[in-house]
C-alpha cells in the first residue's frame, strides 16, 4: 500500500515537472522567436537561433539568452576636434576634406567613393601625413614596442586581447613597471577572457608591480556572464600620444621565433606616427572609461599634436556589438566594390557571411585577381572544418585560395589595387564581424600598399593552392563532418 502511494506520488511529481518543462520550452522558444524576428537583421542567424530554441528544449532558449542578445550599450566619451562625430552629422566630403592624394585618386577613381563611404559609416575624418611601418614578426614588433615604452616621457596605454604571463609578457611587465616608476602615466586594459589564457593572470602580476590595469567585461560573476561572448579583440599600444602600434599580434611568446616557442605563430603588426595616432588613443580612452569609469583628459599627457610625418592618408575604423556594429563589413563591401584589378586577403579565420562571399565572387567574375591566403592548419580544428565547405563556390567563381604552411599564420591583411590597405585586428569570420570589439586602420598610399602586396607575394611563394578537384575528392564522412560543423558558423 505504501509502495503504491509512493509510486503514485512520484508519477504525479514527474508529470508536474514534465508540464513545467514543456511550458518553459514553449514559452522560451516563443520569446526567442519574437525577439529574434523583431530584433535581428541577419536572416540565417534568425533561422539558426529560432531552430535551436525549438529543437533544443529549454537549452536552446538559455543559450540565446546568454549568447544571442546584444546587451552592450556604451556611454561614449570619444571626441574628435570640438564635437562628437556621429553617423549622418557630416557628409563624406567634409570628413575626407581633401586628404586623398590627388595622384592616387587620378589613377584609382574608385578610391574617392570608398573614402566617402568610410567617412559616412565611421564618422571619422581621413587624416593625411601618417607614417606606417610593417613589422612582420614578434621579434621585430616587440622590440619596437618595448623601445617605445622605454623611451616614454608622459604616458603609455596598452590594450590587447591576450597578454600571457610568459617570457614575452614578463618583458612587457618589466618595461611598464619601469615606466610607471619613473613617473610615466601607464594604463593597461586586457580582455577578461584573454587575460585567462595563462595562469596566474597577467593582471595579478601587473597589480603586484604597481601598474594600473583592468579587465574588459569580466564574466566570472553571474550578472556579467551574459557578456561572455562579446570580447575586446583590439590590439593597441600608444606612447606619449605620438607613436602607436596595432595589428594582429597579442602579447605571448609564440609570436617570437627567437624564443623557439612550443607553438610558434606567424603574424603582422604595424608602427604608426602622425594624426591617426590620436584616434587610436581615443579608442583606448573610450574602452578604458567603459571598463573603469576613469576619464583620460584631452591634454598633453595622453595626446600629442599629431604633426604630419609621412605620406599615408589614414582613418581609424572601430567596430563592435554596440553603436558601431556593422561598420567593418560595410567598409569591406566598399573596398571590394572599388577594386579594379587585384584583391589580396590574408586571414587566419575565414567564415564570412554569404554577402561577403558573394562580393568576393563578383570581384573575381569581373576579372579581378582575388587571392585569399588561409593557414594550412589553424589553432582551432572546428574552424578548419567549418571553413572548407565554402571554398568550392569561391574557386568556381575564379577566386584563388591558398594554404600557407606551418607555423600557424595569424596575419590579417587586406589590400586592393596596390593603393589601399586595411590593417588591424579583424578576422573574416562572424566573431570578428559581429561579436568582437575590433580596431582597424584604412590606409591610402601606393607605397605602403606596394610593400604589403610584396608581403602577400612572399606568402604566395610558399603557399599551396587549394584545388577544386581535391575538395570534391574528400571522403564522404569528412565532407559530412565539415558540412555539419559549418552550421555552427554564426557561433564560432
Amino acid at each position: 500500500m505504501i509502495d503504491g502511494t509512493l509510486v503514485a506520488i512520484a508519477e504525479g511529481v514527474a508529470g508536474q515537472w514534465a508540464t513545467i518543462v514543456s511550458a518553459a520550452h514553449v514559452t522560451g522558444a516563443l520569446a526567442v522567436t519574437v525577439h529574434a524576428v523583431l530584433g535581428r537583421r541577419d536572416v540565417p542567424a534568425i533561422v539558426g537561433w529560432v531552430g535551436l530554441a525549438w529543437l533544443a528544449p529549454v537549452v536552446g532558449s538559455l543559450l540565446y539568452l546568454l549568447l544571442g542578445i546584444n546587451r552592450i550599450q556604451r556611454r561614449s566619451i570619444r571626441k574628435r576636434g570640438r564635437s562628437l562625430l556621429t553617423l549622418g552629422r557630416y557628409t563624406g566630403e567634409e570628413l575626407t576634406n581633401g586628404a586623398l592624394p590627388a595622384p592616387l585618386v587620378a589613377g584609382h577613381p574608385g578610391l574617392a567613393g570608398l573614402a566617402a563611404l568610410a567617412a559616412r559609416v565611421t564618422g571619422r575624418p581621413l587624416t593625411p601625413g601618417n607614417a606606417v611601418v610593417p613589422l612582420p614578426d614578434g621579434d621585430l614588433a616587440y622590440g619596437e614596442m618595448l623601445r617605445a615604452i622605454d623611451g616614454a616621457a608622459r604616458s603609455v596605454t596598452l590594450l590587447t586581447y591576450i597578454f600571457d604571463d610568459d617570457r614575452a609578457g614578463q618583458r612587457f611587465v618589466a618595461a611598464l613597471q619601469e615606466a610607471q616608476a619613473r613617473g610615466v602615466a601607464v594604463r593597461v586594459l586586457v580582455d577578461a577572457v584573454g587575460a585567462r589564457y595563462s595562469r596566474p593572470s597577467i593582471i595579478t602580476r601587473l597589480h603586484a608591480e604597481g601598474v594600473p590595469a583592468a579587465v574588459f567585461l569580466p564574466t566570472r560573476v553571474p550578472w556579467r556572464f551574459p557578456y561572455a561572448n562579446l570580447r575586446n579583440h583590439r590590439k593597441l599600444l600608444v606612447v606619449d600620444g605620438r607613436v602607436g602600434f596595432t595589428g594582429g599580434m597579442n602579447i605571448r611568446e609564440g609570436h617570437q621565433p627567437s624564443l623557439a616557442p612550443a607553438s610558434p605563430v606567424r603574424c603582422l603588426h604595424f608602427r604608426l606616427e602622425g594624426p591617426v595616432v590620436r584616434d587610436m588613443q581615443q579608442v583606448f580612452a573610450d574602452d578604458w572609461f567603459f571598463a573603469t569609469g576613469e576619464v583620460l583628459p584631452d591634454d598633453d599627457t595622453w595626446y600629442a599634436p599629431g604633426e604630419s610625418c609621412g605620406p599615408v592618408a589614414a582613418r581609424g575604423v572601430s567596430d563592435g556589438p554596440d553603436s558601431e556594429m556593422g561598420t567593418m563589413p560595410t567598409v569591406l563591401f566598399g573596398a571590394l566594390a572599388a577594386a579594379t584589378y587585384r584583391v589580396s586577403l590574408i586571414t587566419p579565420y575565414f567564415l564570412p557571411d554569404m554577402r561577403l562571399r558573394a562580393a568576393l565572387m563578383v570581384a573575381a567574375l569581373r576579372g579581378i585577381r582575388v587571392d585569399i591566403v588561409l593557414p594550412a592548419r589553424s589553432n582551432i580544428p572546428l574552424m578548419d572544418w567549418a571553413m572548407e565547405p565554402q571554398l568550392a563556390e569561391l574557386i568556381e567563381a575564379g577566386v584563388r585560395v591558398w594554404r600557407s604552411p606551418a607555423p600557424f599564420d595569424h596575419t590579417k591583411l587586406f589590400v586592393i589595387d596596390g593603393s589601399w590597405s586595411l590593417i588591424g585586428s579583424t578576422n573574416w569570420d562572424a566573431r570578428s564581424l559581429r561579436l568582437n570589439f575590433e580596431y582597424n586602420i584604412e590606409c591610402y598610399d601606393a607605397g605602403l600598399a606596394g610593400q604589403l602586396d610584396g608581403l602577400m607575394d612572399d606568402h604566395l611563394a610558399v603557399a599551396a593552392p587549394v584545388e577544386l578537384a581535391a575538395l570534391r575528392a574528400r571522403p564522404f564522412l569528412v565532407r559530412l563532418r565539415n558540412g555539419v560543423v559549418r552550421l555552427l558558423s554564426p557561433y564560432l
